[in-house]
């Protein structure tokens, strides 16, 4: 009888926590959702095609932050008690981010032929908060305090995706849009480390080699959900570039959508028993939530496009499904992935490379002749690594 009096409230507070981070994610990602249709009628297409490239270089960026953000976590619901050295794991990491990233942004300039090199230096700028952010939300969400997390994430979405809303609306301006992410991100990562108790790093036990594994598997993910953009952006025409790059959002919905999924089941990854049972609902919610963007835009096809992106989009015939596809197959990648990372199998990191090295190869050599050639490549490396992901997952089953 107490097992099942105590399963009750266990049940409704999964549910709760699984509500309230869906909605923090929701919102973050509207956020996100607003400031592109925002830019995209604000900008000229070139111009908007060279912001959605900088957020695109921003997003990937932030792998580190991923990376520190799942190991952090793991290492919290196994053992919670070494948040001073996670912290200063969390800052020798930001001042590395920053530093690699001031060095390479000569290149973004020559890679994505932007005006300035001020865009490429705002997008440094955030890159440093946006990294340490990840250790605060790795430790709320390897504690399991969920509800604190979501506050967290919509936080982040208010002071990040709205500070770039806000310096778009106000000076009309990649740069402008970009110097509010800035300001916004180290906002939120200020008060962020208020929220986690104000911790102290202790130097010591940093587990560096762990966020290094892991920032390289983070890092193939992060370049399958966006490389296909930037792509676009240095194969294509600047006006087709933009058009891709409203199709891209239909990628990140598919991909987004199921986010609080892989939020919710990592600290349970952390022990191999919950590991099996939660993997597979895991991947069937995923696929239930993504049928269906795959299924509005095989119903409404081009037609979504001036609802996304104006009315100078009506007349493009540039189809949206394998755009919807192409997320579908990387949400389900990166529960596969999250599953194999818990259980410290390096295989799979093999796998993600691959994918990179063979879309990387793929469309500039030879696939870019259309935005639609462009991303069934991207849909089709997705869907091979989910297989690939899945196979990998079922042979370690056999011989664990």
């Amino acid at each position: 009888m107490s097992v099942d009096t105590e399963a009750g409230p266990a049940r409704t507070g999964n549910r709760i926590a699984a509500i309230l981070v869906s909605l923090a994610l929701a919102g973050n990602n509207a956020g996100s959702y607003v400031l592109s249709l925002a830019a995209a009628r604000i900008l000229a297409p070139g111009a908007f095609g060279e912001l959605s490239s900088l957020l695109a270089v921003l997003v990937i960026g932030v792998v580190p932050a991923m990376a520190l953000q799942t190991v952090v976590a793991l290492r919290v619901a196994r053992s919670p008690q070494h948040t001073g050295s996670l912290f200063a794991l969390g800052l020798v990491t930001s001042g590395i981010v920053a530093a690699a990233a001031l060095t390479v942004s000569p290149l973004l300039v020559l890679l994505l032929h932007l005006g300035s090199l001020a865009p490429a230096l705002l997008v440094t700028a955030s890159l440093g908060p946006l990294t340490l952010l990840g250790l605060f939300h790795g430790l709320l969400q390897g504690s399991h305090r969920f509800a604190t997390l979501a506050g967290l994430i919509a936080l982040e979405g208010v002071g990040k995706v709205g500070g770039s809303l806000v310096g778009l609306l106000v000076s009309g301006s990649t740069t402008g849009a970009l110097a509010g992410t800035a300001i916004g991100s180290l906002a939120v990562v200020t008060a962020s480390w208020q929220i986690c108790g104000r911790p102290r790093p202790r130097w010591s036990d940093r587990h560096g080699r762990d966020v290094l594994h892991t920032a390289q598997a983070m890092l193939a993910l992060v370049l399958l959900v966006n490389l296909d953009l930037v792509l676009a952006r240095h194969t294509l025409p600047a006006a087709e570039a933009g058009e891709y790059a409203l199709g891209a959002i239909v990628t990140k919905i598919a991909y987004w959508l199921p986010q609080a999924v892989g939020v919710l089941v990592l600290p349970r990854f952390a022990v191999v028993s919950d590991r099996r049972r939660a993997l597979p609902v895991a991947l069937g919610i995923c696929a239930a939530l993504d049928a269906v963007v795959v299924l509005v835009t095989l119903v409404f096809g081009s037609r979504l496009l001036p609802l996304i992106g104006g009315v100078r989009y009506a007349g493009s015939t540039m189809p949206l499904w394998p755009f919807a596809l192409a997320g579908s197959m990387l949400a389900l990648v990166q529960i596969l992935l999250y599953a194999r990372l818990a259980d410290g199998d390096r295989r799979v990191t093999v796998l993600m490379w691959a994918a990179v090295a063979v879309e990387a190869v793929l469309i500039p050599a030879w696939l870019h002749s259309s935005a639609t050639q462009v991303v069934t490549v991207a849909a089709c490396c997705a869907g091979g690594l989910a297989v690939a992901g899945a196979l990998v997952e079922i042979r370690s089953r056999r011989t664990g």
